[in-house]
């Protein structure tokens, strides 16, 4: 496949991660293999260029514009790909000058804002036109300070932290800061050249950096690592059709952020036709080929509608919500006289500026205290060590699911588990309410609730896992929900029967947007495979 083609298919692999960002690598990484345009025979070999270079060098260093660079000759068995017969591998300290700059002591003023550009390795962002800085200093800072005083052309090179790498071009004089190598190119080396194979070889100058927190790359790495170098001729149109592919790739991201703007609102007019009318002949506007909804946005849109009685239909016939209410007042009482309902389970009555909208006629608004059966004091913690000294036979919950393993258990039956602390709280990275089946063991880092049945326990779940807790929720370093700011919360309350219709529901459609989601992630594990056998092929036999 010729390049020309994989810029022409790019919807069979738009699909895959950071696509376009693939495509710009592969423009580099062929342009330095010497792979994107034809080697001309009667074009002067590096070889006689490079002669060239070192005899101006010399001259130079003899005239003290610049000082010695060591480095060694590179070796056939250093070169890392394979390069054209007319090219030559060298390095980059014999192509170029190169020099880092300094900062100026902090505390003397007469050192800064002086008008004279002074760049930090965070200002370089791969800019072929750098001009200003966040900061200046003065012409005496560059007297008494160790500066190297870079030209417009001069190519920059960040070589400290997370911008290892970033490059820039200068469009005026200025300075650097010590995190910043520049380099001034010897008459016969493109800068433009210079700075594309700097960005392709980014991966390569992380890996060569050294130091845990705040990696970097010094100097001496610097102008030793191997550069392969074209007749000038040939860097020149190296420079032109990275140009021109550039481009295309800038127009193809346009359009990529174009069909994602317009997908996006699709999704969005999708999803509140849906909310609008939410029917099972609307279901095809959720699960749409064209315009894939992000799977999170699906699940949090199903359950929002089911808390407020829009997912299934009302039926008349079903018993209302006040009745249901009635049999677990009832149950409740049975469980205080018989001394087992443990604490207060008084909390205030809903008002009706509380009612977040508006419920179906056999519905009712309740307080989460009202209807829940607590069992928090069955709780007991363990600590980590002396579990593991147990045999690890029954799960073991604290507040984000099962943690461990424990060899006894406490409870031995379907109850409904709500996290009581920490950051998913707020977050909600993973479900914040979950049923526990079998037998198991409680923390106390997560709330223990019975309730009328197991029906009744499924739709509570959900309705907790689809509203927004954060006003229950007290501290922000510890976030923590207590039990009385649980028992205040609002809960929507339909028919028993109602609520079965809404769990089965939503399992069929949660069911539904696994699928969507396994379609996506396959699609773009498809198109990734697919952009690697391209590149494969398009770089094969470096």
């Amino acid at each position: 496949m010729k390049l020309e083609t994989f810029f022409n298919k790019f919807d069979q692999f738009a699909d895959a991660p950071d696509a376009v960002t693939k495509m710009r690598e592969l423009v580099l990484q062929l342009a330095v293999q010497g792979k994107l345009v034809d080697q001309l025979s009667n074009e002067e070999p590096a070889t006689k260029l490079l002669e060239r270079i070192q005899k101006s060098k010399e001259r130079l260093i003899k005239e003290r514009a610049i000082r010695r660079q060591e480095t060694e000759p590179i070796g056939d068995d250093i070169a890392p790909f394979c390069i054209p017969t007319s090219w030559v591998w060298t390095r980059l300290g014999e192509i170029g000058d190169w020099g880092s700059g300094s900062t100026p002591p902090r505390g003397n003023h007469d050192l800064y804002d002086g008008g004279i550009t002074w760049l930090k390795s965070g200002e370089l962002n791969d800019n072929q036109a750098l001009a200003g800085s966040s900061e200046t200093v003065t012409e005496l800072a560059l007297k008494t300070g160790s500066f190297r005083r870079n030209q417009p052309g001069d190519v920059l090179f960040a070589m400290y932290g997370a911008t290892i790498g970033k490059v820039a071009i200068l469009a005026e004089p200025a300075v650097t800061n010590q995190a910043v190598c520049g380099c001034t190119p010897f008459e016969g080396v493109s800068n433009r050249y210079l700075f594309n194979y700097l960005v392709s070889q980014r991966a390569a100058f992380h890996e060569a950096s050294e130091g845990g927190a705040q990696p970097n790359l010094s100097k001496v790495k610097i102008v030793a690592f191997p550069v392969p170098l074209p007749p000038l001729a040939e860097q020149k149109r190296i420079v032109a059709k990275v140009d021109e592919l550039m481009a295309l790739c800038d127009g193809l991201e346009a359009q990529q952020g174009e069909r994602e703007t317009r997908h996006a609102a699709l999704a969005r007019a999708s999803l509140a036709r849906f909310a609008d009318a939410p029917t099972p002949a609307n279901l095809s506007f959720l699960f749409h080929p064209s315009y894939a909804i992000p799977p999170a946005d699906l699940r949090k849109s199903i359950l929002t509608l089911a808390v407020q009685g829009k997912l299934v239909p009302q039926d008349p016939n079903d018993e209302p919500a006040l009745a249901l209410l009635d049999q677990i007042a009832a149950q409740k009482a049975s469980l205080a006289k018989a001394g087992k309902l443990r604490g207060s389970t008084s909390v205030a009555p809903m008002a009706d500026e509380e009612a977040e909208f508006e419920l179906p006629s056999n519905w009712c608004w309740v307080r989460f205290g009202e209807i829940m059966v607590n069992r928090d004091g069955e709780r007991i913690p363990v600590s980590k060590e002396e579990r593991d000294t147990k045999a690890k036979t029954y799960d073991y919950y604290g507040a984000s699911g099962v943690i461990d393993k424990i060899d006894g258990y406490l409870f031995d039956k379907p109850l409904l588990l709500i996290g009581e602390d920490g950051a998913n709280l707020i977050n909600r990275a993973t479900p914040i309410a979950f049923i526990a089946r079998g037998k198991y063991w409680v923390n106390n880092h997560a709330h223990v609730l019975d309730g009328i049945s197991e029906d009744f326990l499924q739709f509570i779940e959900l309705h907790i896992n689809a509203i927004n807790l954060e006003r229950y929720v007290t501290g922000s370093a510890q976030p923590k929900m207590n039990q009385a700011k649980m028992n205040s919360i609002p809960i929507a309350l339909p028919p028993l029967a109602e609520q079965r219709r809404i769990v089965a529901k939503i399992e069929q459609l949660m069911a539904l947007v696994d699928a969507l989601e396994t379609q996506l992630a396959a699609s773009r594990t498809t198109g990734a495979d697919l952009i690697e056998a391209v590149v494969a092929e398009l770089t094969a036999g470096t």
